[in-house]
């Protein structure tokens, strides 16, 4: 019999879906989207449009469409990794990570947009790029898919990042 090539081979998941807990895990993602909006919204027309934007800032309405695909991917990522069993420690520790970054991410828009405060809000995501690098190879141990899922709000906040740092260095 072929040795496994990882030592502790992975449990496969079932390919049964439950679809109120997939649908329930994308709405927590998608709702710390809406919290991040309504401070951002009305900061857009008034603060936001007074700020020097750096010449790679994109335009503000692909914001939206791009967040909330991410917010589902984060949302699928999450349930796939939940479903292997909250009781094992491992995947406990996971969705504890998952918690830690989705409240770094529903506050960055609060610190942003809300209280205008640029360097704070930079703070945060840096730590918010932190903890998703080290989610990703937390949900790969765990399941591969939920990790690759993870990949584009990496890129994306990584992007948001550096736009972070170049807005506090054109509005000190």
């Amino acid at each position: 019999m072929p040795k496994s090539r990882h030592k502790h081979p992975r449990k496969k998941q079932s390919s049964r879906i439950h679809v109120p807990a997939l649908v329930g895990w994308i709405l927590l993602c998608e709702l710390a989207g809406i919290v991040g909006s309504l401070f951002t919204i009305s900061a857009i027309p008034t603060w936001f449009a007074t700020l020097t934007k750096p010449v790679f800032s994109p335009p503000n309405w692909i914001f939206g469409p791009v967040w909330t695909l991410l917010y589902l991917l984060m949302g699928v990522s999450a349930y796939r990794v939940w479903r292997l069993g909250v009781r094992k420690s491992s995947v406990r520790n996971a969705m504890i990570l998952f918690g830690i970054q989705l409240f770094l991410n529903a506050i960055w828009s609060i610190i942003f947009f809300g209280w205008h405060n640029i360097p704070f809000a930079f703070i945060d995501i840096a730590a918010l790029w932190l903890t998703i690098i080290y989610l990703i190879l937390r949900f790969h141990k765990l399941d591969e898919p939920s990790a690759y899922l993870m990949m584009p709000y990496l890129v994306w906040v990584s992007f948001a990042t550096v736009l972070n740092y170049n807005f506090w260095l054109l509005n000190p």
